[in-house]
């Protein structure tokens, strides 16, 4: 089946595959534990029961996510003593102890408190149950953040230096912990997964207004969700902008490869909408380009120069096509959540939001792109940063653990039959608790654990009464 690919080869397709199934899970994850802090907040506020019944809803497809993305985590993890123990041992004194850090702060207090989270409500009582649902929601940022520096850290390496034996030994932990480029990749990545949160919430409410527009849990959970989307796209396409710059500083071969620039441009880089590289030819054919464009994204001036792929040796270039595709796909996609955004926000002032099958149709076709976005936005990151594992520093090539292809094709083999029979069911389960109608809440008296409200018209009427708009 993998006849002709070498150790390093098969080593990476592996990587690639666990950490394909693994980030699917804290992207959603992330951005879940805060929509559900969000959801117990507003109802403690407001004692409106419909955020009670979509919290109830929501932490149980939580609870199965977050279950599926520690599995992959460890398993993923184990790869570093396998595959790529040479990599271990040289970048270990630094990214081991980053990585306990994540454990020790983020794992432990998003484990302590998530049986309170979904469990202890009327144990411990409506303040501590708050108390726990926010520290869950703050331990996937915590935990988001120390992955996220040790993955930028390998990106632009600062703070160390060297030993003896050729080890990356930390000397100052800010310059590691906060690297260069550290800051704009947290925030692309924790805006990433609330974009790919909402639009799971978008399409479950869609899915079930298409059922019935008069559902009231359904209504409330996609004007949220269309909110989310109209506020957040735009930030995130800046934050993707600001990260794009930083790139260019420290890592230029990698947005020469996502802009398919093979050469260099003296007076002002075209944009390359769209295009199928030719590596052996050193060109992009059939591009369709708009000319000065990229000048004008990277450098704020149409006549910039720009170095191209033919300033980088060859055995130096990232993989072409892979980064120039999966980036376009990303940027595309992070467009059409924008037009779905300013969509929603058309119908929501033309009081349309909840009768518009064609918006809804849509919302639920467009509900699986975050994850789509997610992943092609990690390929052209850890594409884009070849032939290293810490960029200009060590290449991956000396990274291998010294094994053979046949074992690492036979692991990699039951990495895929395991993967699909186990995180297959595990997501087809979610899709069925998804699949399942929200409880309809009427206007009645609040539960007696319930927060204590002013007599007149219960929450639950007035929010009915105004459409949920």
């Amino acid at each position: 089946m993998f006849d002709g690919f070498t150790a390093e080869t098969l080593a990476r397709m592996q990587f690639a595959f666990t950490i394909s199934f693994h980030i699917i899970f804290p992207a959603f994850s992330i951005g879940l534990a805060s929509f559900l802090a969000v959801l117990n907040a507003r109802w403690l506020w407001t004692g409106d029961d419909t955020f009670r019944v979509l919290f109830d809803y929501w932490k149980k497809i939580f609870a199965v996510a977050f279950g599926m993305g520690v599995v992959s985590g460890i398993v993923m993890s184990y790869q570093f003593g396998t595959n790529w123990s040479v990599f271990s041992d040289k970048a270990g004194p630094v990214l081991g102890p980053l990585m306990a850090y994540e454990v020790l702060s983020a794992f432990f207090l998003e484990a302590g408190f998530l049986g309170i989270m979904l469990f202890g409500r009327k144990r411990v009582g409506n303040g501590l149950h708050m108390f726990a649902t926010g520290m869950v929601a703050f331990g996937t940022l915590v935990s988001a953040t120390w992955i996220l520096s040790v993955n930028s850290w390998m990106q632009t390496p600062a703070g160390f230096g060297m030993n003896d034996v050729g080890q990356f030994i930390p000397l100052d932990w800010w310059q590691i912990v906060f690297n260069p480029s550290f800051p704009y990749r947290l925030v692309h990545m924790v805006l990433a997964a609330f974009l790919t949160t909402a639009l799971v919430v978008g399409a479950v409410g869609a899915l079930h207004l298409l059922r019935d527009r008069s559902d009231n849990p359904s209504r409330r959970m996609f004007s949220m969700a269309m909110w989310m989307l109209v506020l957040v796209t735009p930030l995130q396409i800046l934050a993707g902008d600001l990260h794009g710059l930083n790139t260019l500083e420290h890592q230029p071969a990698k947005v020469m490869a996502m802009e398919g620039h093979y050469d260099s441009h003296e007076n002002g880089a075209p944009l390359i909408l769209f295009g199928i590289p030719n590596p052996a030819e050193k060109r992009i054919d059939y591009s369709i380009e708009i000319p000065k464009l990229s000048s004008l994204i990277l450098k704020h001036d149409l006549n910039a120069p720009l170095a191209g792929l033919d300033t980088i040796p060859d055995e130096d270039e990232p993989p072409v096509a892979i980064v120039f595709f999966s980036f376009r796909v990303m940027i595309g996609l992070g467009f059409a959540m924008l037009g779905l955004g300013l969509w929603g926000l058309w119908a929501r002032l033309r009081e349309r939001l909840f009768d518009a099958p064609l918006l809804h149709r849509a919302a639920i076709a467009m509900g699986p792109t975050g994850f789509i976005a997610v992943l092609a936005g990690w390929i052209t990151t850890e594409v884009g940063r070849q032939p290293y594992t810490v960029y200009g520093l060590l290449r991956t090539s000396d990274s291998l653990a010294p094994v053979a292809a046949p074992a690492v094709a036979a692991s990699l083999v039951a990495f895929i039959v395991v993967y699909f029979f186990v995180f297959g069911a595990g997501t087809f389960y979610i899709l069925r608790m998804m699949g399942q109608p929200v409880k309809v809440v009427s206007a009645q008296p609040l539960r007696d654990d319930a927060p204590t409200r002013t007599a007149g018209t219960t929450p639950v009427a007035q929010s009915q009464a105004k459409g949920d708009n």
